[in-house]
């Protein structure tokens, strides 16, 4: 019986001693679950919001050489009726407002500041598009209409096989994507798992075998889209998507501080909701888009792409919100009248006639209530008409 409980004794032993080496080789992944599994706490999203390289693997996106443009100040302007409601039910952390390029509203929300670089969520997926106008442009990519295939060889076989650029650009690929953000199992939370483990989404979007309609025939807002956009840049450049980000979109504009994005476990960069720059970098980036893409006395992003990026050509329901390539057309739009919008309320606003650039970063728990969208950008119209 002595010698059965010391062997007893040894094999527990070895089990801890086990369990221990693999919770330290494994320290790194764990952490970073944990952080996904409270990233969204009502005690903590505002802090992580600011902070997401603390949780994340990430590769930089550096400002480039450029001096710092300006963002001048005009007069300043006071938000309309309800503004101060709006900001506090709608857990705001900052709000800018520029109106032909100067800075006429800056304020800061729920501790944060203006050097927090804040993360993006899908407003990421609106700077793609833009980086993917000026390689097409530069004849890295032949055409939208080209099939995703040709540029990422590894889509073959999955539900992509016979989508096209255009399709994935317009979230009309087809290919079944739960986005429910608040179903621990849906495919966008299995996303953020594979992210947080050091996993790849490469793998992960070749992993989807079924579609539920044939592509370009319905809208569905499908993330996993853009990382498919992701693959065509990077297999017809043979770059990653932060280095041509870099070079691309972000030198020319002069920002104050350099940007980072979210990667997997192999270093390809989250190109969906990964990028984090300050309010201000994110004005910066707003006001290129406003004016045609030129910034600084350069062509930046290529003006007819804009044109047809920010027109409604996805095919969305009648009387619904419209679609570009990665564009938000809001209901009743006037010319000139878009958004890149981010889960959480995160909001980049034109409206182009006016000259008028909102930028809003939120800690919005509630963004998904009925109704939250359309009142943001109500509050957007009624701000702009104001100024």
């Amino acid at each position: 019986m002595r010698t059965f409980g010391k062997w007893l004794g040894r094999i527990l032993l070895a089990l801890v001693l086990a369990a221990a080496v693999v919770g330290f080789w494994k320290r790194e992944e764990i952490t970073r679950l944990l952080a996904v599994n409270s990233l969204f706490s009502a005690e903590k999203i505002v802090d992580n919001f600011s902070h997401m390289d603390a949780a994340f693997l990430t590769a930089s996106v550096p400002r480039g050489p450029l001096p710092t443009s300006d963002l001048p100040f005009g007069e300043p302007f006071e938000l309309p009726s309800g503004g101060a409601d709006w900001i506090e039910d709608r857990a705001v952390t900052s709000l800018l407002i520029l109106k032909n390029g100067q800075i006429r509203y800056e304020e800061y929300f729920l501790g944060t500041g203006p050097d927090d670089r804040r993360i993006s969520w899908s407003i990421a997926k609106s700077y793609i598009s833009a980086l993917f106008g000026v390689l097409l442009d530069e004849g890295a990519i032949a055409s939208i209409d080209d099939p995703v295939v040709k540029y990422a060889p590894q889509l073959k076989g999955s539900a992509y096989e016979p989508a096209s650029i255009r399709n994935v650009l317009n979230m009309a690929s087809g290919v079944t994507f739960d986005e429910d953000y608040f179903d621990k199992n849906s495919d966008i939370n299995r996303m953020g798992r594979v992210v947080a483990l050091g996993g790849t989404l490469d793998d992960f979007a070749a992993s989807f075998t079924e579609s539920f309609a044939a592509p370009g025939e319905t809208w569905q807002y499908v993330s996993i889209d853009t990382h498919v956009i992701g693959m065509v840049i990077r297999g017809a450049t043979g770059r990653s998507v932060t280095d041509l980000l870099a070079e691309k979109i972000i030198a020319p504009l002069g920002l104050e501080r350099d940007g980072y994005c979210i990667t997997d476990g192999a270093g390809v960069a989250f190109v969906l909701g990964g990028l984090n720059f300050t309010t201000r970098d994110y004005a910066r980036f707003g006001q290129m888009i406003i004016q045609n893409g030129a910034y600084g006395g350069k062509q930046v992003v290529p003006a007819d792409w804009l044109t047809a990026s920010t027109t409604a050509s996805a095919p969305t329901a009648p009387d619904k919100i419209g679609y570009g390539y990665q564009w938000w057309i809001p209901v009743g739009a006037g010319p000139g009248e878009f958004l890149a919008r981010g889960v959480y309320g995160q909001y980049i606003y034109f409206d182009q006639p006016r000259g008028v650039v909102i930028v809003t970063t939120g800690a919005d728990r509630g963004f998904r209530g009925k109704g939250v969208n359309e009142a943001n950008i109500e509050m957007f119209r009624k701000i702009a008409e104001n100024l």
